[in-house]
């Protein structure tokens, strides 16, 4: 009874996820009107709206040190957050997964030197090694991007690589090899379907990682251009705000920012109950 509540939150739980992930999702389809509707810095802001105004019904989550709307500048960063997250991940599937087949199945050499390679990137701290790739690579999408890709290469072909090895040994894999199967064949074949059961579990997870670490960049001015709509660069411009009474640059974005990490923690639960069988048949 009690396994089967845990699983009856889990379903809902991820129900709520996907919802929020949808919402945020449909924002960043609208965000390219949201930006003409000043979410950009634009310098002659200042001169349309009024400065640091407290929420009204003019401005409903208030403006910014420019006169920008904090809350069309807010919702502009969701698709934003969603671009830059879903680039990285995207990213570090294609290179984690195949490299974790390759040296799961392959072993030998080239095992040890991409498990060697793959252990001293995921020793690192993960918010310390995004600072110094995004140091290094500069400030812009792609290069926020990119440092948040080489962070999870390592988590997925750790994972692969783990189930590949166990496959491998499987009877039917022997037989294959008996038979002539050569290595793509069988790596497309049968590993690649029983080792991708778990990765859309830890892609949630990693993508709820990736928005607090993207905003952890942009609030150390080493994400996105400032003209770029980013939660993380407002909320440190909105820190110095703050002593004055100024709460609502910071109260929004940071909102936005929390919603949508809880969003994405539902949908990985859910989906780690689903996979592990506690309620495959009624899905989520």
């Amino acid at each position: 009874m009690a396994a089967q509540q845990g699983r009856s939150l889990s379903n809902r739980l991820a129900r709520w996820g996907v919802v929020i992930v949808l919402l945020y999702a449909l924002v960043a389809l609208l965000t390219p009107l949201l930006v003409q509707l000043g979410a950009l810095a634009d310098p002659n802001a200042g001169l349309e709206n009024p400065i640091n105004a407290a929420p009204s019904w003019a401005h409903w989550c208030g403006t910014d040190r420019l006169g920008r709307d904090v809350g069309v500048r807010t919702l502009a960063g969701s698709g934003v957050a969603l671009q830059v997250v879903a680039l990285a991940l995207v990213l570090a599937l294609l290179i984690g997964v195949p490299l974790g087949m390759l040296s799961g199945y392959l072993g030998g050499a080239v095992d040890r030197v991409l498990v060697l390679l793959m252990d001293t990137l995921y020793t690192l701290p993960v918010l310390l090694l995004s600072v110094v790739l995004a140091f290094l690579l500069g400030r812009g999408l792609p290069n926020a991007a990119a440092a948040l890709c080489v962070v999870y290469v390592p988590q997925y072909f750790r994972v692969v690589r783990n189930q590949a090895a166990q496959v491998k040994a499987e009877l039917y894999i022997e037989a294959a090899q008996s038979l002539g199967a050569g290595p793509l064949w069988i790596l497309r074949r049968y590993l690649f379907r029983n080792v991708i059961t778990s990765v859309p579990v830890l892609l949630t997870l990693n993508a709820a990682d990736a928005v607090l670490i993207l905003g952890g960049l942009g609030f150390l001015g080493l994400g996105l251009p400032e003209s770029i709509p980013e939660w993380g660069s407002d909320l440190q411009q909105a820190l110095t705000a703050l002593p004055t009474g100024i709460w609502w640059t910071a109260l929004f974005p940071g909102l936005a920012m929390f919603v949508l990490v809880l969003g994405l923690s539902f949908l990985g639960e859910g989906l780690e109950s689903w996979v592990s069988g506690g309620d495959a048949a009624g899905g989520i």
